[in-house]
């Protein structure tokens, strides 16, 4: 996995869960079956076709906001992540944007 190749999830304008597992399922390409709950989220990423990093930005007002969820929604990425880490990074970007490149990253898997 090399950052240059990161899926961009960009949680910018998420306001609850259903939206977050909507940005999650567009942005890593999940399947059809997704169930757009945490455990079908768990069992998609530990399914994905190919190593990814995956960047998350634009997190911070939904962590704000629906502190709840975001602790659980890192949970999940953090235990995925555990468990393949040879195939999933997760990282959290902690400005506004990425910086140090002039490509944007991916925008999805798909």
């Amino acid at each position: 996995m090399r950052i240059d190749d990161a899926v961009l999830l960009d949680l910018t304008g998420v306001t609850d869960k259903a939206a977050l597992m909507d940005r999650c399922a567009v942005t890593l390409a999940l399947p059809a079956w997704f169930g757009r709950n945490w455990d079908a989220l768990a069992d998609c990423l530990a399914d994905l076709p190919e190593p990814v990093t995956v960047v998350v930005t634009g997190w911070q007002e939904y962590a704000r906001t629906r502190s709840r969820e975001w602790r659980t929604a890192q949970d999940v990425f953090a235990t995925a992540v555990d468990e393949s880490p040879t195939r999933l990074s997760v990282l959290l970007s902690l400005g506004e944007g990425l910086v140090g490149s002039d490509e944007p990253p991916a925008t999805s898997l798909g």
